[in-house]
């Protein structure tokens, strides 16, 4: 049995794991920001022992999935953007107090672990994940393996220029693929062409106010056969394949898994995706030869919390 956390800005969620990725115990407690690093590895320290009460045994190992850079052989947290972590030992913070090995990944590259144990990626030797939501994460599996690159970075997707020059990035640079296929970036394109489209019920949905647009009523719009809806959301396919394409052409992946909320949408998104993607592939790709499958997460949001458990299998 493993220990598997996904620390989170507002709740730290912690289970029980079994050797094949399901789930038997677990608990949530909220991450205390407030109290700085102490508090928020008394949390930490918290669900372990809670769990500890629950298992009644020693468990294999705890797992750790952590928003941000995270150095996984030292076990130090080099940068994390919403937690007062950065320049913080979790390894040897836990080690401390529990007896047993500990494992700290980026959370993006556990939901992508948890998905290729569990969930919409297993089987796969060499699949990506991305995850579409208010940014644009992503987790890579090469030969059943999670790559993490030289500095534990790999795998940040969102941060691939799609377009030169375009829309500002939190991160500092311009047309970032998560400005463009996140639901911050879905949000913005829909609020460009409403603009243009007086008449579009979007602005019935969203009370005259463009700032309260959001997925659920852009795919409810599209399904109804909204003009403005439909150019919005075959835009958003469009920059969402134009990405996709690229790390296609890079990795040539046996699955590529989409989750995050934006996959709710999941019956408007698989068909034109896939056919964009196909199209657009790199002409050395042989038509003949297997073709990137796209799929939908199935896991959610246990998906981090399994793959922390399985860092450390």
């Amino acid at each position: 049995m493993y220990i598997g956390i996904d620390l989170g800005g507002t709740n730290t969620a912690a289970a029980l794991v079994d050797d094949e990725g399901k789930i038997t115990e677990r608990v949530s407690i909220p991450t205390d920001i407030r109290g700085g690093a102490t508090g928020v590895i008394n949390g930490l320290l918290a669900a372990c022992g809670d769990l500890l009460c629950v298992t009644g045994e020693k468990p294999r190992s705890v797992g750790i999935g952590i928003p941000g850079t995270i150095n996984s052989e030292t076990g130090e947290v080099v940068f994390t953007p919403n937690l007062p972590l950065a320049g913080v030992n979790i390894k040897n913070k836990i080690r401390e107090k529990y007896d047993f090995p500990v494992y700290i990944g980026n959370d993006a590259n556990c939901a992508a672990l948890g998905e290729s144990v569990a969930g919409g990626m297993k089987g796969a030797r060499n699949a990506v994940l991305i995850t579409l939501g208010t940014g644009l994460g992503g987790g890579l599996i090469s030969n059943g393996r999670l790559h993490t690159g030289l500095s534990g970075a790999a795998g940040e997707l969102g941060h691939m220029v799609i377009i030169a020059g375009g829309r500002k990035c939190g991160c500092g640079r311009s047309g970032c693929w998560e400005t463009y296929s996140s639901a911050t970036g879905l949000y913005r394109t829909a609020r460009e062409f409403m603009e243009k489209h007086s008449d579009s019920r979007l602005w019935e949905l969203c009370g005259g106010n463009p700032d309260r647009v959001d997925g659920r009523m852009v795919f409810g719009a599209f399904r109804d056969g909204d003009r403005a809806a439909c150019l919005i959301v075959e835009r958003y396919i469009e920059h969402l394949a134009v990405g996709m394409v690229s790390v296609i052409n890079i990795l040539d992946p046996d699955i590529f898994c989409i989750g995050g909320g934006i996959s709710g949408a999941w019956d408007c998104l698989h068909d034109p995706l896939q056919a964009t993607v196909n199209a657009e592939k790199c002409g050395f790709f042989s038509p003949s030869a297997p073709q990137t499958q796209i799929v939908k997460a199935t896991l959610g949001n246990d998906a981090g919390i399994i793959g922390a458990a399985m860092l450390g299998r």
